[in-house]
């Protein structure tokens, strides 16, 4: 007997996007459901114009009405339904639904959708069939200023070099740029490219990163086109420590400050204190020193109190020859 044959497995269903309704007018409501989601994926909700089915969202997310967009979150089962307000993009119609992964596995779905009153316009030529392959090694461009030393947000290019090994021509590539941090899946963000690239040609690619503020430690950039990791390059951002000392002149300068504060009110408040007790001690001025006058000898007196004139203090004098100093020398 021969063994039954076994049937191959049905490939898993991607996610679904269902709407309540295709069309309605601004200020109204509409609920977007899915099925087939990641568990636990945040999604992001968007009315888009511009836009159709299989032509995913022309120039990036600048086509969508961004400050009226909603956010999901998948239950266990894959699930998900959100209301979402009726708004004007700002591009014209043919617009879409644009539902996109957040976190995780970047799954997208779009669903056309008509804006009841919004002007339309036909769509841009097709640019291709997306076929662009990295030629070289990518790098970071720019430097980091005072500013990002004090925890302004860190910028640069991501530089390099694709291919288009398509038949057709590609005309303004939308890439996906994200940074990611440790373990956590990158935060991606369309960058739209201006420019064709020939069948058989190569274009220099320069796509601008930006940190947010404060950012700092090991970053890996990335960028995604056509669903598939173009570029994959590490980022090393230094602390800003301009911040930190800041803080640190901070702690000082407020308790040295408060102190002079507190002995102040103290040296006022206190018995003595004031004006008063801080008057400044003045120096006398002194003037020129007098001297005592120098007196010049006179006449020694005796013991029996008669005076006797010293000879050699009176020059201008001849002593008499009566003089008994005279006598006693002859």
């Amino acid at each position: 007997m021969l063994p039954a044959a076994r049937t191959p497995a049905s490939a898993a269903p991607g996610p679904t996007v269902a709407l309540s309704r295709t069309e309605g007018g601004k200020g109204g409501e509409i609920t977007v459901s899915g099925t087939g989601w990641k568990p636990g994926a945040l999604l992001m909700l968007l009315i888009c114009g511009q836009s159709a089915p299989g032509r995913g969202v022309i120039g990036g997310t600048n086509s969508c009405a961004n400050t009226m967009g909603r956010a999901a979150t998948v239950d266990a089962e894959g699930d998900f339904s959100q209301k979402v307000p009726i708004a004007e993009p700002p591009k014209p119609c043919p617009c879409v639904v644009h539902v996109a992964g957040v976190t995780g596995r970047q799954d997208v779905v779009d669903v056309a959708f008509t804006v009841a009153g919004h002007p339309a316009a036909p769509l841009p030529d097709a640019s291709g069939d997306g076929r662009l392959a990295v030629l070289d090694s990518a790098r970071l461009d720019g430097s980091s200023g005072v500013l990002v030393w004090f925890g302004a947000p860190a910028q640069r290019e991501i530089v390099f070099t694709v291919g288009n090994l398509g038949p057709a021509a590609v005309k303004d590539p939308v890439f996906r740029v994200g940074t990611s941090h440790g373990v956590f899946s990158p935060q991606y963000e369309e960058r739209q490219w201006r420019g064709t690239i020939e069948p058989g040609g190569k274009a220099l690619i320069r796509l601008p990163v930006e940190l947010s503020a404060g950012a700092h430690g090991d970053y890996q950039v990335s960028v995604r086109y056509a669903g598939k990791v173009l570029v994959e390059q590490p980022w090393g951002v230094d602390r800003p420590w301009g911040v930190t000392l800041f803080w640190l002149l901070l702690a000082v300068v407020v308790p040295a400050a408060l102190f002079r504060i507190g002995m102040a009110v103290v040296d006022r408040v206190r018995p003595g204190g004031g004006a008063s007790h801080h008057r400044r001690r003045t120096t006398p001025v002194r003037g020129p020193v007098r001297r005592p006058p120098v007196r010049t000898p006179g006449p020694v007196p005796d013991r029996d109190g008669a005076t006797t004139v010293l000879p050699w203090f009176t020059p201008d004098s001849a002593p008499s020859e009566n003089s008994p100093t005279t006598k006693g020398h002859s």
